[in-house]
C-alpha cells in the first residue's frame, strides 16, 4: 500500500502569512500531497529561559520568532483545497480553552468538508504555559484529557453535557457539528501518555528521528494497545524536520532527513518500510521562501513516489 504523504504549510516569520500559506497549499494539492499541516509555537522568549524542547544549551531557531496561529493557517488553506487532509502536528492543547477550541475545530472540519485532524501535545515551555494556558504547567496532562473530553462531547451528539475542572455544560445544542468524526492523534513519548493514546485517542504521530527508534516505539505501543485490550486500530502519522541542502550532504555524521533530495528520499523509503499509514515533511525552516518551498516540494513528492512510497 502507497504511504499517503503531507507538507506542512509556511508559518514562520520569513514567509508573509496571506501571500504564502494559499499559494503553498494549492501547490502542494496540486502536486498530489495527502495532507498539509501546521504547527503551534504561541511565543518566542527573548532572552531564552529555556533551549528547546527543555534542552539545556539548545537554541530557539529564529523562524520561531513570528509562529502563525495554526487553526488560522489551516482555515487560509481550508479556502483555496478542496481534497487534502487538514492537520496539526502538533496544536498545544492545554494553551486552549477546552470549548472554545472544539467549537474551533468542529467549525473548520464542517466548513471543509470532513478534512481536520486534530494532533494534540501537551507541550514543555514553560513561558507559554506563564502566557497563554488557564491552567499551569504541572497539570498539563489533566489538561490534555479535559481538552480530549470536551471535544468528543462537543462533536457528539446534541444535547451536549460536560462537567469538568474548566469546562461546565449543563445540558446544550452546540453548533456546527464536524462533517465526520474528527480524529485525534497524540504525539505520546511517554508511558502515561502512551496509555492516554491507546485509550482515548485514535492514532499516534511520532517524529522521524531514525528507523531503529521508530520501529521500537511502534512495536511498544502496539504491545501496550493489545495489553489494554484495544482492538480499534491506531492511526499513525510521522512528522519528519528535513535539513533540505542543494548538494548532497558529505559528512559521516548525517542526520536522518538531512541533505539533498535523494538523500531526503531515501530516508523516506526507509521509514515507510516501517509500516505508518503516512509521513509529512516541515521543509519551511531550510528553504528561501514560498517558492522554493514548493520546488523541493514537488521534487520530494516525485521522487518518492518514483522510489514506491
Amino acid at each position: 500500500m502507497t504511504t499517503r504523504l503531507g507538507l506542512t504549510l509556511p508559518q514562520m516569520k520569513q514567509y508573509d502569512l496571506g501571500r504564502d500559506v494559499p499559494d503553498v497549499a494549492r501547490a502542494a494539492e496540486a502536486i498530489g500531497y495527502d495532507s498539509l499541516w501546521v504547527f503551534e509555537r504561541a511565543l518566542f522568549p527573548d532572552p531564552p529561559t529555556q533551549g528547546l524542547y527543555g534542552i539545556e544549551g539548545l537554541a530557539w531557531p529564529e523562524g520561531y520568532r513570528g509562529v502563525a496561529d495554526p487553526l488560522v493557517t489551516l482555515t487560509l488553506a481550508a479556502a483555496v483545497t478542496g481534497r487534502a487532509e487538514l492537520g496539526t502536528s502538533v496544536l498545544v492543547a492545554p494553551l486552549h480553552v477546552p470549548f472554545q477550541l472544539a467549537k474551533a475545530l468542529a467549525s473548520l472540519d464542517a466548513a471543509s468538508g470532513g478534512r481536520v485532524v486534530a494532533g494534540f501535545g501537551s507541550g514543555w515551555s514553560l513561558d507559554e504555559y506563564a502566557a497563554a494556558s488557564p491552567r499551569p504547567f504541572e497539570e498539563r496532562g489533566q489538561s490534555l484529557d479535559e481538552v480530549i473530553g470536551v471535544c468528543r462531547a462537543v462533536w457528539g451528539p446534541d444535547p451536549v453535557v460536560y462537567d469538568g475542572t474548566l469546562t461546565r455544560i449543563a445540558s446544550a445544542a452546540v453548533g456546527p457539528k464536524p462533517a465526520r468524526p474528527i480524529p485525534i492523534l497524540l504525539a505520546a513519548n511517554t508511558g502515561k501518555a502512551r496509555r492516554r493514546l491507546v485509550d482515548h485517542a485514535d492514532g499516534w504521530m511520532p517524529i522521524g528521528m531514525g528507523v531503529e527508534q521508530l520501529t521500537a516505539q511502534w512495536t511498544q505501543l502496539q504491545d501496550l494497545a493489545a495489553e489494554r485490550g484495544r482492538t480499534d486500530p491506531l492511526r499513525t502519522v510521522l512528522r519528519t524536520n528535513p535539513r533540505y541542502t542543494p548538494k548532497a550532504y558529505a559528512g559521516d555524521d548525517r542526520q536522518p532527513f538531512q541533505g539533498g533530495v535523494d538523500q531526503i528520499v531515501e530516508d523516506l523509503v526507509a521509514h515507510a518500510e516501517v509500516g505508518l499509514d503516512e509521513i509529512f515533511l516541515d521543509l519551511q525552516s531550510s528553504v528561501r521562501d514560498a517558492q522554493e518551498l514548493k520546488d523541493v516540494a514537488a521534487e520530494v513528492y516525485e521522487a518518492a513516489r518514483a522510489a514506491g512510497v
